[in-house]
């Protein structure tokens, strides 16, 4: 069971959020916090496996939260949720140490999906925070394509279709309905191309798939 606490200052979307989540048998939340504040006291006395952020809350924000959280309780994972996606806010809360990026604009099923992997230890970035990050990072530099274009190059073929795809911004689910895999396949394929790319999450072998050049049009159907 994967237990999580929920902080959002508006009350009707904190009970959204937590119908979605409870909605998956896997995800229980055991407290909610309707500041930032509160969300460290409940963290500290709860304990849970994931700590769910809105950004904008009064008294303490999210990214204040989930900085003091990394000093105060490291092993708590942190989602940050929220309706806005600027680039600063991303930098921030992933520099402090969230391990999680979503927008509340997102289908409910990647909300699940990111606590779940979250949960296991994984960065998560919705599809849209994804392309934004991986644009910021672009460099037209030759070195850099070169380098990426060889880490690449020691990739299978079915590992270096798995990153084509992962660079636009897909799931796994998606990926496995692209390759007509099954998403275990897929997530197995996705560690070892990260292993041999020598990365720690999906942003930067994402960023590699487009300095090299091969990242794939669009998603699955």
């Amino acid at each position: 069971m994967i237990r999580v606490v929920l902080a959002d200052d508006e009350v009707m979307i904190r009970s959204g959020i937590r119908s979605i989540l409870e909605s998956d048998p896997r995800i229980e939340v055991v407290a909610e916090a309707g500041d930032g504040r509160e969300a460290v006291e409940l963290v500290l006395r709860h304990r849970p496996d994931v700590v769910v952020l809105d950004i904008r809350m009064p008294l303490l924000d999210g990214l204040a939260a989930a900085e003091e959280l990394a000093g105060v309780a490291p092993s708590a994972r942190v989602v940050m949720l929220t309706t806005f996606g600027e680039q600063a806010y991303v930098e921030r809360a992933l520099g402090d140490g969230a391990l999680g990026f979503l927008l509340k604009a997102a289908d409910p099923r990647e909300l699940i999906n990111g606590v779940c992997a979250v949960a296991g230890g994984a960065a998560y970035l919705s599809p849209e925070i994804t392309r934004r990050v991986i644009a910021s990072y672009r460099d037209p530099g030759r070195a850099r394509e070169a380098r990426a274009r060889g880490a690449v190059a020691a990739l299978s073929e079915r590992e270096r279709d798995v990153l084509a795809l992962l660079g636009a911004g897909t799931t796994n689910a998606e990926i496995g309905s692209s390759l007509h895999l099954v998403e275990g396949t897929v997530k197995g394929h996705v560690s070892a191309l990260m292993l041999k790319l020598g990365v720690r999450n999906r942003v930067e072998a994402a960023i590699i798939a487009h300095h090299a050049g091969i990242v794939a049009d669009g998603r699955g159907e």
